[in-house]
């Protein structure tokens, strides 16, 4: 599995990423993520149409659950036209409790740590810490499961650009 070394850095130290670097126009690859009530998503399950996949070190970190409520605030409108994915490596349990206390409703969580497939396939595995975590990133992805927006966030710890993310799904969800 191919490997980026120096892709990212958390908090000015620099990590090595597993996977490729997607990019606008990629076919988005196949995952299996376990949901809320522990069954196996993958992307061909997902709706046919646009989809946003915000991808978060872990929601109970500060940056991490403001990303999810942004997103989730900031696409409540579009959620018949859209399907809203946050994915980390939280365990279902946790991330149903974040969504139940933090009151997000229009997202729903994926967990990769079934297997760590999303991780791999989309870039995102970060390798070397003392547990696995998935890296800050943003993807948009298309009826037909085309990537038309990717965003690899270059410090963990920083937001991505919700603008950037919000604007590209709007202009494909119809």
């Amino acid at each position: 599995m191919e490997k980026r070394a120096n892709a990212v850095t958390f908090k000015g130290n620099p990590l090595t990423l597993v996977g490729p670097a997607l990019k606008a126009g990629d076919k988005a690859p196949e995952f299996a993520c376990v949901s809320s009530g522990l069954e196996i998503v993958k992307l061909a399950n997902t709706p046919a149409k646009a989809k946003l996949f915000s991808v978060v070190p872990s929601l109970d970190t500060p940056v991490c659950n403001q990303q999810t409520k942004k997103f989730d605030t900031d696409l409540a409108g579009l959620k018949d036209k859209i399907a809203f994915y946050t994915i980390s490596l939280d365990l279902p349990f946790a991330q149903k409790r974040f969504c139940t206390a933090e009151s997000v409703t229009n997202a729903q969580t994926l967990s990769d740590v079934h297997d760590h497939s999303f991780g791999k396939h989309y870039g995102v595995l970060i390798e070397g810490l003392p547990l696995p975590l998935l890296s800050r990133a943003i993807f948009v992805v298309d009826k037909d499961n085309k990537i038309t927006y990717a965003e690899y966030v270059p410090e963990v710890a920083s937001h991505p650009n919700y603008e950037k993310a919000v604007e590209a799904l709007k202009a494909i969800a119809g």
